[in-house]
C-alpha cells in the first residue's frame, strides 16, 4: 500500500475514471444537448463525493470559475448542468443501468487486493441484507412511490430501499453493492416488500458475480422457509436471525432433543460466552423436510448484564467454529452502523430530499450516493494518502469539511495535492502540483 501517492486504480482518480466510463456506456437519448448526460451524472456523483448539503448550495458554486475548474481537473465534468436541468435529465435514467458501476468498482478492489484479508469462513464474503428508507412526505410522491393509507384518510409517500454490503467482523470498511429499490408493487407489509425485493436483488447478484462465495446474513425477517430454498438454489450459504416468538416448533425441538449441546467458555475480560446448538434440525413443522442448523448464543457480563441471539444456518455447527460463526453473525450490524448510520449521520445526507421527480431521479441519487460512499469506502481500504489526511483531520466530518472548503477557495490541480494540502496542513496557496 502506497504510503504517499496514489495507487493508479485504487485512488480516486483511477475509481472516479471507472465510474465515468460506465456512464459513458448509458445510452443518452438527448445527445444533442450541450451538456452530456455522463456530466450530469458526473455531477450528481461529485455531490455527494463532495458531501454538499443540498442542490442549490451546487447549483449557487457551479457558475463560479473556480468551481467549474475545480470540477473539471477532479471530476472530468466539462459542465455542471443547473439544479433544475440535473433533475431533469436524472428523472429519466433507468436506475438499472448503474448496476454495473458496482461490479466494475469491486472487479477494481479485488484486482487492487483490497479484499485480500476480507474473506471469511472457507473465503466466503460475509454478505448483509437490510432494508431501510430514505424519503417520506405526504405530498411529494412519485409513479415508484410507497403509499400508506391512514384511518383518518391521509395518504404518506415514501421510499425504500433494500442494502447489501460486504462486511467482516475485524474490519471498519464496508462495500455496498447495487442497492435494490422497495417498490410501490412488493408490497404493504415489510416483510412482502424487503423479500420482494431480496428476490430480484439475489438473483441479479449472483448473475453478476457467479462465482464468489457469499454467506449471506439477514435479520430473522428471513428465516422462512421459501427464502431459505432461494438462497440454496442461487448457491449462497446464509446465517439469518431466529426469533422463538416466530419459531417455537424449532424452539421446542431443540429444547427436547437429546443431541442439542451447551458450550461455554469464559474470556480474558470475565465474559461467559455460552452456546447452545443443534445440527440437523426441522425449521418448522410445516417444512420438515428443510433442515437447518441452529445456533443460539448468550454474552453475560461480570456486572450480569446478558445479550442473546439465535440464528439458523446451513453450515455445520462444531465447538471450533462457534465463536466464528457467531461473530460472523453479529456483523449484520454493520449494514445498520457503518453503512445507514453513516450515511445519515456522516456528511451524505442520507435523508434529505435531493430532489424526487416523477419517475427514477429519487433512486438514481440514492445510486449516486452509495457509490460516493463505495469510492470512499475503497479509499479507506486501499489509499494510504486519502487516510494521511483523513488521521490529521481526526474526524469523517472535518474531513469533508476541509475537502469542501479547499474545492470552494481554491484551484486545485489534482486529487493528491487535495490530500497532500490536509494531510501535511500546507496553505492552500502552497499546495504542490507534483511530489516526486
Amino acid at each position: 500500500m502506497s504510503k504517499q501517492g496514489f495507487r493508479q486504480s485504487v485512488s480516486i482518480p483511477g475509481l472516479l475514471k471507472t465510474t465515468r466510463q460506465v456512464f459513458e456506456q448509458i445510452p443518452d437519448s438527448k445527445s444533442s444537448n450541450s451538456i452530456s448526460l455522463t456530466d450530469h451524472l458526473m455531477s450528481g456523483l461529485a455531490i455527494f463525493g463532495l458531501k454538499y448539503p443540498s442542490l442549490l448550495q451546487f447549483d449557487q458554486d457551479r457558475n463560479m470559475d473556480l468551481t467549474r475548474s475545480n470540477l473539471k481537473s477532479l471530476y472530468g465534468i466539462k459542465k455542471a448542468p443547473s439544479d433544475t436541468y440535473l433533475r431533469e435529465r436524472l428523472d429519466e435514467v433507468d436506475p438499472a443501468s448503474l448496476r454495473k458501476n458496482y461490479t466494475q468498482l469491486l472487479q477494481v478492489l479485488q484486482r487492487g487486493k483490497g479484499l485480500e484479508g476480507f474473506a471469511y469462513l472457507d473465503n466466503h464474503y460475509l454478505l448483509s441484507l437490510d432494508g431501510t428508507g430514505y424519503f417520506s412526505s405526504n405530498e411529494i410522491h412519485c409513479d415508484q412511490c410507497g403509499e400508506k393509507h391512514h384511518r383518518d384518510g391521509r395518504v404518506s409517500y415514501y421510499h425504500q430501499l433494500l442494502g447489501a454490503v460486504l462486511v467482516h467482523p475485524d474490519h471498519k470498511e464496508v462495500f455496498p453493492l447495487a442497492p435494490e429499490p422497495i417498490l410501490k408493487q412488493d408490497g404493504s407489509t415489510k416483510n412482502d416488500c424487503e423479500r420482494n425485493a431480496a428476490k430480484r436483488f439475489l438473483n441479479d447478484t449472483r448473475r453478476e458475480h457467479p462465482h464468489m462465495k457469499f454467506i449471506v446474513i439477514e435479520d430473522a425477517l428471513a428465516s422462512n422457509a421459501p427464502h431459505i430454498k432461494l438462497l440454496q438454489a442461487l448457491n449462497y450459504r446464509y446465517l439469518l436471525g431466529a426469533k422463538q416468538a416466530d419459531h417455537k416448533f424449532l424452539f421446542d425441538w431443540v429444547d427436547n432433543t437429546s443431541t442439542t449441546v451447551i458450550h461455554e467458555l469464559i474470556d480474558e475480560k470475565g465474559v461467559i460466552h455460552r452456546f447452545r446448538y443443534l445440527n440437523n434440525a426441522p425449521l418448522n413443522d410445516a417444512n420438515f423436510e428443510l433442515e437447518i442448523n441452529f445456533l443460539e448464543y448468550w454474552e453475560i457480563k461480570p456486572n450480569g448484564k446478558t445479550t442473546h441471539f439465535s440464528w439458523v444456518t446451513d453450515i455445520l455447527i462444531t465447538q471450533e467454529n462457534l465463536v466464528p460463526l457467531m461473530r460472523g453473525a453479529r456483523a449484520r450490524w454493520k449494514v445498520e452502523n457503518e453503512t445507514f448510520n453513516t450515511l445519515k449521520n456522516h456528511g451524505y445526507h442520507f435523508e434529505h430530499n435531493f430532489g424526487h421527480g416523477y419517475h427514477h431521479l429519487s433512486t438514481v441519487m440514492v445510486h449516486l450516493m452509495m457509490l460516493a460512499f463505495l469510492i470512499d469506502q475503497i479509499q479507506q481500504r486501499c489509499c494510504g494518502l486519502f487516510n494521511r489526511a483523513l488521521d490529521k483531520a481526526q474526524s469523517k466530518i472535518r474531513f469533508w469539511q476541509k475537502i469542501r472548503n479547499l474545492f470552494q477557495s481554491f484551484l486545485i490541480p489534482h486529487w493528491e495535492a487535495m490530500y497532500l494540502g490536509i494531510a501535511n496542513e500546507l496553505k492552500p496557496t502552497v499546495i504542490p502540483y507534483n511530489t516526486s
